[in-house]
């Protein structure tokens, strides 16, 4: 069993993620804004602190098997655009300062090509009013992550839209791809659920597939 830190783990995908690291036995450090949202577990220690907090994050993670960042500073949040392009960089810095090597993202759609020299965030399909969370964290992946060569890095990007949480099923059925957005043949659009994105991120934590480079998933 691994001794994974967890950024982000009270949010929509960081709690999905959570759930499926301490169903497997794993045991995990969970960083958060706000402890009292998380569950009670045995291999459950909860850790208030920002990941602007480059040195404390670093402590946090030091002797770790692996980070896994589950941030995102709330789709609502007005301060989101800045957020994304300080704090991602942050949580890089904290990683390698810790000596921890495998360091796996929570990525963004946006950077996957619809069609050849098409990405999602330039289709028109993107919303206006996310648009300021998901082009930074596409040119983070870019511009920031691709240069990075000294962590084992992924970027896991999820399929064009998240299933509600409460509809979508952990089915552990799904595809796995690289840089193309996975559409579903039975709908025509590009989905998964929470859970299962959740599987295929513990999956990767257990038995690495990839290495300093962007995979994602889809029905």
């Amino acid at each position: 069993m691994a001794n994974v830190v967890l950024i982000g783990a009270t949010g929509f995908v960081g709690s999905a993620v959570l759930n499926e690291l301490l169903s497997r036995g794993h045991k995990v450090t969970a960083v958060v804004r706000n402890a009292a949202k998380l569950p009670k577990n045995d291999n459950l220690t909860a850790v208030e602190e920002d990941v602007a907090n480059v040195d404390a994050i670093a402590n946090i993670a030091k002797g770790m098997d692996a980070v896994i960042s589950a941030y995102n500073p709330g789709w609502t949040n007005p301060d989101i655009k800045r957020l994304i392009e300080e704090n991602y960089p942050k949580i890089v810095e904290a990683v390698k300062k810790s000596g921890v090597q495998r360091l796996l993202i929570v990525g963004g759609a946006g950077t996957l090509f619809v069609k050849p020299g098409l990405r999602v965030v330039d289709s028109g399909f993107v919303p206006a009013e996310i648009m300021d969370g998901v082009r930074p964290l596409g040119e983070f992946y870019l511009n920031f992550l691709t240069k990075e060569h000294d962590l084992d890095w992924v970027f896991f990007s999820p399929a064009g839209a998240f299933e509600d949480a409460d509809k979508g099923k952990r089915t552990g059925k799904f595809r796995l791809g690289k840089d193309d957005l996975i559409v579903d043949p039975a709908t025509g659009t590009s989905h998964i659920s929470v859970q299962d994105y959740a599987i295929a991120m513990v999956d990767e934590l257990e038995k690495p597939a990839h290495h300093q480079e962007r995979f994602t998933i889809g029905y």
